[in-house]
């Protein structure tokens, strides 16, 4: 018979009275009592928990994002490559978080779906700030948080910096590269338009990545990101046509109509379509 394993032999700490233990920095407590289902449903825990983990993730997703952004306006691509890398990584355990909702079935989502009232994920102001920060700054996604002036307040001042991607054309030009000078003077609160100066300066690195390799490796980073991002999206729209069909959304939409024309907008265009010219 194996002797019981005690960690304090080892030097483990065991007592906690009055000092920092791993529920108290983590605050645990907190965090595992923000789960209130409103119905009795055995899986309304799983569909609170599914959202409230992606809205952690997608937190450390903008704060990998701000802090690329900074790294990227202060010339130093390398240090933005490793966030840039995170982020792709995070968006991956975001996309692994629908297999666990897809174990939920049509009849378990009817048991708890009037509780949500008028709630819906395209509501997320941490989804939507994402969106702005990258670059995809839809200006009528502001309506849904006009009832919080700190919310509207918050991304307003998103919509008035540069996105990541006009931080990378911003540090491309400022490398030597041709990036064209009403870009680099838009209106940032502008949606992206795709761009033939934009994609002839990254056909330039694309055919020789050996002189331009930083900002090759930066345009890749942002592809991979995107292609997770992408995959994130399709997933989004397959759980739901899974679980709902056709239905509108709770929150009003056309459900599954509105999640794949949202399969269609391009992050960063010209770093997709430059690969049918090369």
């Amino acid at each position: 018979m194996t002797s019981q394993i005690d960690p304090a032999r080892d030097g483990a700490q065991m007592s906690f009275d009055g000092r920092m233990s791993y529920g108290d920095y983590l605050q645990i407590d907190r965090i595992l009592s923000a789960q209130t289902p409103l119905t009795g449903a055995h899986d309304e825990m799983l569909f609170i928990i599914q959202h409230q983990t992606s809205e952690l993730w997608m937190r450390l997703a903008l704060h990998e994002l701000d802090a690329a952004r900074l790294a990227l306006a202060a010339d130093r691509p390398r240090e933005a490559f490793k966030m840039l890398a995170r982020i792709a990584r995070i968006f991956e355990q975001l996309n692994s978080a629908w297999d666990v909702l897809r174990t939920m079935t049509p009849a378990d989502y009817s048991t708890f779906r009037e509780g949500l009232g008028q709630s819906s994920g395209f509501q997320s102001w941490q989804y939507r700030l994402i969106e702005y920060a990258v670059g995809n700054r839809n200006l009528a996604m502001l309506r849904p948080h006009a009832h919080r002036p700190d919310l509207t307040a918050r991304l307003e001042a998103e919509l008035a910096r540069p996105s990541l991607y006009d931080e990378a054309l911003r540090l491309l030009a400022r490398r030597g590269l041709p990036v064209p000078e009403a870009v680099l003077t838009r209106d940032l609160r502008a949606a992206w338009a795709a761009d033939d100066g934009v994609r002839a300066v990254w056909e330039t690195v694309y055919r020789d990545p050996q002189a331009h390799w930083e900002a090759y490796e930066l345009a890749e980073k942002l592809v991979d990101f995107e292609d997770y991002f992408r995959r994130w999206r399709f997933n989004h729209v397959t759980t739901v046509e899974r679980v709902i069909g056709f239905k509108r959304g709770t929150g009003g939409t056309s459900g599954i109509h509105y999640l794949k024309r949202m399969l269609e907008v391009e992050l960063f265009p010209e770093l997709w379509h430059l690969r049918t010219t090369l």
